[in-house]
């Protein structure tokens, strides 16, 4: 055994000494042996120590594998974190990372490195890609020939600029110099399997060059995003939910309000669920029985026919009714359903993407079915639907005030298209077919990129319009809690004082009490002109400027398609006209607020 040669050979230890130290020995893995080293070797460097070590005891450093991601609503966060697992069960040292945590400098230094990321928006990188995107795109990205790296892309192939900031990185990595170790994969949403599969690829890829490599020594391997406390606590996730009881369900929207907002409460009690302000429930959801019933009568199923999912045998009416989407349309249910039912009108649409995406952004699958019905299997209806994907909520409580609950406020998807009523799948859940008392299958979703700061002396500014107040109910209430003396500036709009001021009393509270030091609001639909929050931004950029520059933390929340980006252009005015910079500086002064984690957006 090396450790007893090495004792035998000369040992500063005593005999007790030496007994415990391998008796410890023992009891770990070649990676805890491996972290133990190096930490011990760096402890002793900083002391100012020369450390002498047998020659045969000194490793070369490990080959690492660097995996980052880039999220929005957790996917690609938690396919890194499997993806790392594996990779480190197979003897690997692993790194995984928050693309908003890591270093960019340290990208020329990487020899093995995969990213992890989703597409948000009109082909944007998610939020906390965005610095890391900015770098490698700029005359600052380093030349990489030493690099071998790999992509996997998650997105929707319901929108136009499908996996796009995935299909970035691989071309700017090989344009840099790397190669990829295998070809780049773009995901749907049910990209479980395929996700699975390119995980295996991967490591089986890369398993001959890590097993000829030196023994892992002291590189981390780090599971950023993860909540050491609450992983304890809790053995509830994503792919294993808790079983809630709805506890309320209040309409708080007016009478005559064109909005229905719920502010839902449910119990967490016996979970060990714990949850940050910034954090987001998952919630999966029942689909409505009269949806799927008419769905089986337009296909010409019966209800208790047997179908299979992956491996599982179950009736057709069960599949569709707790595991399948139902009202989200896209473009893969087409062309299946093109193919079943034999619709040359859909086929038709099928080969034209521009037309199709049109189709699709006023139908649910229901309308589809309605204006093509057809006589097709129960096999062929399920194979043609993707898995239903669990809605995640801000969470509008903190439990330093609420304890074993959690609170959403839950915008209810209600139009009329086609002649038909049309409810959203979980917000139509959640607002009628749940009654008080009954049980929801929920998960908690940890959002480090939108935190309060750690200092509570720092002042917030929070813009929230509609039901991006949540997390600042949140944030005020863990504020109240810490008693943070901070000072607290919220931004609310919704079109109707009398209708739509959500929380109204709750906030008239915390301004009374000083807790709240400021509160605009905007009711769109109350003025001749309307008036909207990225307005009353303008209207008081003197003093936004000045709280900036105080050293305000500034966080967004709500619609990420129109509100935030006018929202956003509002504050690059206002950096230009208050602080005297042209639009590259303002741009800038707005990019390094992001880095230092003083501007952040919970969008949608």
């Amino acid at each position: 055994m090396l450790l007893s040669s090495l004792v035998a050979q000369a040992s500063p230890l005593s005999e007790q000494q030496v007994k415990q130290l391998q008796g410890l020995v023992s009891q770990l893995n070649p990676i805890q042996q491996a972290w133990v080293s190096g930490y011990l070797a760096a402890s002793a460097q900083l002391a100012g120590q020369s450390v002498a070590v047998a020659p045969s005891a000194v490793a070369a450093p490990a080959a690492t594998l660097t995996v980052l991601y880039g999220s929005q609503t957790g996917n690609a966060k938690h396919v890194a974190q499997d993806l790392g697992k594996a990779a480190s069960g197979k003897g690997f040292t692993v790194k995984v990372q928050d693309l908003a945590e890591y270093k960019a400098a340290n990208l020329k230094n990487e020899r093995f490195l995969v990213i992890v990321t989703s597409t948000y928006g009109e082909g944007e990188p998610p939020e906390n890609a965005i610095s890391f995107y900015n770098f490698l795109f700029s005359k600052k990205a380093p030349q990489l020939p030493e690099l071998r790296y790999a992509v996997l892309g998650l997105g929707d192939t319901s929108y136009e600029f499908f996996c796009k900031t995935a299909q970035d990185f691989d071309q700017r990595l090989a344009e840099l110099g790397g190669k990829a170790i295998i070809a780049r994969a773009d995901l749907d949403v049910d990209y479980g399997t395929a996700a699975a599969n390119w995980q295996q690829q991967l490591i089986t890829t890369l398993e001959p060059e890590f097993a000829q490599a030196p023994a892992a020594t002291a590189d981390v391997i780090s599971w950023p995003g993860v909540s050491q406390t609450a992983a304890a606590e809790s053995s509830y996730s994503k792919q294993q939910p808790f079983s809630a009881e709805l506890y309320t369900n209040q309409k708080i929207t007016g009478r005559d309000s064109s909005k229905d907002v719920r502010h839902i409460e449910i119990s967490l009690a016996g979970s060990g669920l714990r949850y940050q302000p910034g954090d987001a429930l998952g919630v999966y959801f029942s689909n409505d029985p009269q949806l799927v019933k008419e769905l089986l009568l337009l296909t010409g199923i019966a209800a208790t026919t047997p179908v299979l999912l992956g491996t599982e045998r179950l009736t057709i009416s069960d599949v569709l009714t707790e595991q399948l989407e139902l009202t989200q349309s896209y473009p893969a249910f087409v062309d299946k359903y093109a193919k079943a039912s034999g619709s040359a009108a859909l086929q038709a649409l099928v080969a034209d993407k521009t037309a199709l995406r049109s189709y699709l952004s006023e139908r649910q699958i229901i309308d589809i079915v309605r204006e093509h019905p057809a006589l097709i299997s129960a096999q062929q209806l399920v194979d043609a639907l993707r898995k239903q994907q669990p809605r995640l909520y801000s969470i509008a409580s903190s439990q330093a005030e609420v304890e074993d609950e959690v609170h959403l406020t839950v915008g209810v998807v209600r139009y009329e298209a086609y002649g038909k009523p049309h409810l959203g799948g979980a917000s139509g859940f959640l607002a009628e077919r749940l009654a008080e008392g009954g049980s929801i299958k929920v998960f908690v979703e940890t959002n480090n990129n939108f935190r309060l700061p750690e200092n509570d002396d720092t002042p917030v500014i929070m813009i929230g319009p509609g039901t991006g107040i949540a997390p600042f109910r949140a944030f005020l209430q863990e504020r109240d809690a810490r008693a943070a003396s901070g000072k607290n500036w919220l931004f609310f709009g919704n079109p109707h004082f009398t209708q739509d001021f959500l929380y109204q009393v709750e906030l008239q509270n915390y301004l009374k009490q000083g807790l709240l030091t400021r509160l605009d609001v905007a009711f769109s639909r109350d003025t001749a002109e309307k008036v909207y929050v990225q307005h009353k931004l303008l209207k008081h950029g003197a003093e936004v400027w000045q709280w900036l520059e105080q050293g305000a933390h500034l966080y967004i929340c709500g619609d990420g398609a129109r509100m935030a980006k006018d929202v956003h252009q509002a504050l690059l005015t206002i950096v230009q006209q208050q602080g005297g910079k042209d639009e590259k500086a303002a741009q800038q002064y707005l990019d390094q607020l992001r880095i230092a984690k003083r501007y952040q957006k919970d969008v949608y």
